[in-house]
């Protein structure tokens, strides 16, 4: 079995590949300050409810986007299943091109669902990444990344109207019954579920009039469930991108 492992800012996602299929996926909080021991601890943890068999793993591959934990992810992974992870970055091979002014910069979860959508989909195409940022990378006809923009997520909003003023309580995520809320919770909710599909919607319109034509969506992330319905353009929707592309770039390095 392959190990996908994609650090993110909230949630570090594990997803277990045998032979191309995805057969379990499995989330541990993000904790900078745990070190390679205790991450051990959370892997055996969590997996162990999976049904894994440390023995069934053969390699590992890391996506990153808190540089901080490369370290302690990769001594983890070794200490538990003897395994040195490919981590996602300059030198390791993906199939895509990036032009952009700083491709080093390019965050790897957004190469990771750039291959996913060119090795499952068709280009060009938008694609709508909505964890604790909301990406919107647009691929060109070659398949090559062109850029992407980068907006403030679902749960940063909702914590920022709790965090930010004196009366605005920490509420649940959740769709209101309407988007002119009839109580504060519901008025939150209006303003980050319909706020945030209404962005979309007005970005996907501005994407494509830039592009000079109507490009396919394909939505990926753990928040997206919540802000799909809502939506007014069609979409194609897959929870798992970013550890499909990584499988891909595995299976390209191995």
């Amino acid at each position: 079995m392959i190990l996908t492992v994609d650090i993110g800012n909230t949630n570090i996602t594990v997803g277990g590949f045998s032979e191309g299929e995805l057969e379990f996926v499995a989330r541990i909080a993000t904790d900078t300050a745990k070190t390679a021991d205790e991450y051990a601890q959370k892997f055996t943890g969590v997996l162990s409810l999976k049904g894994l068999d440390p023995k069934t793993v053969t390699a590992a591959a890391i996506s990153s986007v808190v540089p901080v934990l490369n370290t302690p992810i990769r001594d983890a992974l070794r200490f538990i299943y003897g395994v040195e992870a490919v981590l996602v970055g300059p030198g390791v091979k993906t199939g895509i091109s990036i032009r952009c002014d700083n491709p080093a910069s390019v965050g790897s979860d957004i190469i990771c669902a750039s291959v996913a959508a060119k090795q499952m989909y068709s280009v060009p195409c938008l694609i709508v990444d909505m964890g604790s940022a909301t990406k919107m990378t647009v691929l060109d006809r070659s398949g090559a990344f062109i850029g992407v923009s980068i907006i403030p997520g679902i749960l940063m909003g909702l914590a920022a109207l709790s965090e930010g003023t004196a009366q605005l309580p920490q509420i649940s995520l959740s769709s209101p019954p309407s988007v002119i809320g009839k109580n504060t919770a519901d008025s939150m909710k209006s303003g980050v579920i319909f706020g945030n599909a209404s962005l979309i919607d007005g970005m996907i319109d501005r994407i494509c009039e830039e592009m000079g034509e109507e490009l396919p969506v394909y939505v990926t992330g753990g928040l997206a469930p919540h802000v799909i319905p809502h939506l007014k353009h069609g979409i194609t929707f897959e929870e798992h991108m970013v550890l499909r592309g990584l499988y891909v770039i595995y299976e390209k390095n191995r």
